[in-house]
């Protein structure tokens, strides 16, 4: 590729999304649709023994509840989580929301109405198990990496050890909430299924529903032009998505069904709750001699999802004796799933507490320690890295935030009322890549259209897009017309784990290449008959690589360094973020506008986790508490100050055609450690929990040790 722009393209899907000329699913026309709504179980456990709806179905506009017994049988397909509804001879309730009855009416509100009438009678209820109370158990088939790593003796590297320290850390139940709850429009026409969804991939979701349904793959389509928000709870494939088609073919018309925020909290997962301990051995010099790392995440009774979050201690820090330990306890609650920056988010708030915790102890500064740990290359693996400029981030962004003007003693820095503390934290995410199929045409008039079965969930893709066919072809990025959202197109895989620009970006540079050495041929313009010229190529990770698409030849992870400062009223017991510095490794940038926004948004995330973001589980009810944005506090523009981001120059040619890896996802890493770090560099006390909420500082301020 040839020199990309310095400041980046504006989102060509900004004008559309803020004039509300953007369609989402929910807007899509519904005529003659009926309405659905779903019954919810009320409790967590146990089974039906009753289902009342005969009220429901005498209510004003309704034209059909639903239950199992009237629903098709559905296979489980790829990526379906969990079971859609449970026939009443089992009848079995395995969490609180599980979907019971469908209600389905001339308008929503109707049918909402009615599905408050459906009336349940349970038997068998016990109390909920929950986090703090289950055993600790192994995957029954890992998903992403082994369960237990070893590398080394660790005992004996603890033994050797001139300072230790061993801490737990714990992360908080949490949840995404979208700006726009999901929302399916489903309709048959014979046996070929139409579906309007809010998705992070239409083509697993298609995939998913032709296999539920038994219709071939290519007679189901799956449209979805724009996401509200994702974040990980649009990845998988849901009940609710299952139950609007089983409904659409039941009662042979279209259905139009929205999840209500309280249905977020249920229906379409959240982020696990864990619980780690990280155990560091140093020599006299902050040298690691050991580093062990066990987590244990909360998981449903249907499944083994499993938080990653030993996965970045071993190939963080080079140290010559490693051990991770990953288990999951199975609880009676809805199924988790990846919530942004999945594994690394929480698992790096605890390696690198650890690590500050060790900064301390030995008396190294916490810089210096992570520079004087620095691997050449992979500590577990012994692969060379693919690339790696985490050096270049540590020392950067420490001179851009004035790193070298703290004192490092706790409680040495205030102004006026306000404690005042810096901390840092390294960042990191694992690499995922996917193949990838991409159209590039040219049409006589000089106007250019590219073609992908992706997704646009917020990131500004298309600008991407725009950016690396304009400059492949050499013309205007305001002439290039991205289309996506439609099965119809060339697939793609889903848009997450901060794979989009490695797989689209990639497939769409391949496309662009091909057509103009195609040009080339024809003297630099289409052919006058046809009018254009169009090429199409797929992208994918070398052989080798592993269903996520991680190479195995390679160590291939992206990299940042967030600073932080934090003012904190100990009377209040109020933290406030005032601001951060964070530089970025994450191979070529490919539109640095919209990667800053990524970034920035990244930060935001962090901040939550660090100081807000709670979802607290009542084990006698088995239910969350709060499943609304009036008990659930997210950052707003009032907790984010001041912001400096960059990126530093990286370029890695084994990640992907265009030398870029991942950043969508990183942003939200190292955060939490960062302030977690500078509030005990303010108060002199160590906090391992997050968030840290008012009444967790006020409590600290008053045994502080």
């Amino acid at each position: 590729m040839s020199a990309l722009p310095r400041t980046g393209l504006r989102r060509p899907d900004g004008p559309a999304k803020l004039t509300g000329a953007a369609r989402y699913s929910g807007d899509t026309p519904a005529d003659g649709a009926a309405y659905a709504v779903l019954v919810g179980a009320t409790v967590p456990t146990g089974r039906i023994a009753a289902l009342h709806t005969d009220a429901a179905r005498r209510a004003p506009g309704v034209s059909a509840v639903l239950t199992a017994e009237d629903l098709p049988e559905m296979p489980p397909g790829p990526l379906v989580q969990p079971i859609p509804m449970q026939r009443s001879q089992e009848g079995a309730i395995r969490y609180e929301g599980q979907p019971i009855a469908i209600v389905l009416a001339g308008s929503w509100e109707r049918a909402r109405y009615a599905a408050g009438l459906v009336r349940a009678e349970y038997a068998d209820v016990r109390r909920a198990v929950v986090f703090d109370e289950a055993p600790d158990a192994v995957e029954r088939e890992p998903l992403l990496s082994p369960p237990d790593e070893t590398k080394g003796d660790v005992e004996a590297g603890l033994a050797a050890a001139h300072t230790v320290v061993s801490a737990t850390y714990t992360t908080a139940d949490r949840h995404h909430n979208p700006m726009e709850p999901s929302a399916t429009y489903a309709r048959w026409d014979g046996d070929r299924l139409t579906v309007h969804d809010s998705v992070q991939s239409i083509g697993i979701t298609q995939l998913a529903l032709a296999t539920a349904f038994g219709v071939p793959f290519e007679q189901v389509r799956v449209i979805c032009p724009f996401v509200g928000g994702g974040f990980g709870c649009k990845g998988y494939v849901w009940p609710h998505q299952l139950l609007a088609a089983a409904a659409a073919r039941v009662t042979e018309r279209p259905v139009k069904l929205y999840l209500t925020r309280a249905q977020m909290f249920t229906s379409c997962g959240h982020q696990p709750a864990t619980r780690q301990t990280v155990t560091l051995g140093a020599d006299a010099a902050g040298r690691l001699t050991a580093l062990r790392h066990t987590s244990a995440n909360a998981a449903s009774r249907e499944t083994d999802y499993a938080e990653s979050a030993t996965e970045a201690s071993t190939w963080m820090y080079a140290a010559p004796a490693i051990e991770v330990r990953r288990r999951i306890r199975h609880t009676d609650r809805p199924e988790p799933t990846p919530m942004r920056a999945p594994h690394q988010g929480p698992g790096m708030f605890a390696l690198e507490s650890a690590m500050d915790e060790l900064a301390y102890a030995t008396g190294v500064d916490p810089v210096e320690l992570r520079l004087r740990n620095e691997p050449e290359t992979d500590p577990m693996t012994g692969l060379a890295f693919s690339s790696r400029e985490l050096r270049a981030c540590l020392s950067q962004a420490s001179r851009r935030f004035g790193w070298q003007d703290r004192t490092p003693e706790p409680r040495s820095m205030r102004d006026g009322d306000e404690l005042i503390g810096w901390g840092m934290a390294a960042a990191t995410m694992d690499t995922f890549r996917f193949a990838t199929t991409a159209r590039v045409r040219l049409d006589a008039d000089g106007s250019v259209r590219v073609e992908c079965g992706t997704q646009e969930i917020g990131t500004g893709l298309p600008g991407v897009i725009a950016t690396i066919v304009s400059d492949v072809l050499g013309t205007d990025p305001d002439t290039v017309e991205v289309r996506f959202g439609d099965t119809e197109l060339p697939p793609a895989w889903m848009t997450a784990g901060s794979s989009a620009t490695m797989g689209v970006g990639s497939a769409v540079h391949a496309a662009a290449t091909e057509l103009k050495e195609k040009l080339a041929g024809f003297g630099g313009r289409p052919p006058a008959a046809a009018g254009f010229l169009e090429a199409e190529a797929t992208w994918g990770p070398e052989a080798g690589s592993d269903l996520a698409g991680r190479s195995r030849t390679y160590s291939m992870h992206t990299y940042g360094a967030v600073f932080a400062e934090v003012r904190v009223d100990e009377e209040l017991g109020l933290v406030r973020v005032a601001r951060c510095t964070a530089g970025y490794a994450a191979g070529r940038i490919v539109n640095p506008l919209t990667a800053r926004s990524q970034m920035t948004g990244g930060l935001a995330w962090g901040i939550g986790q660090a100081l807000l973001e709670k979802s607290r589980f009542d084990g006698r009810f088995g239910r969350f508490v709060s499943k609304n944005l009036a008990g659930y506090a997210v950052p707003v523009n009032a907790d984010i100050r001041e912001l400096d981001v960059f990126f530093v120059d990286d370029h890695d040619p084994h990640a992907s055609r265009l030398g870029a890896k991942g950043i969508g996802e990183l942003g939200a890493v190292g955060v939490g450690a960062a302030i977690a770090n500078a509030v005990f560099h303010a108060t002199g006390v160590r906090r391992r929990d997050v968030p840290m909420g008012i009444a967790e500082v006020m409590r600290a301020g008053e045994g502080r040790s």
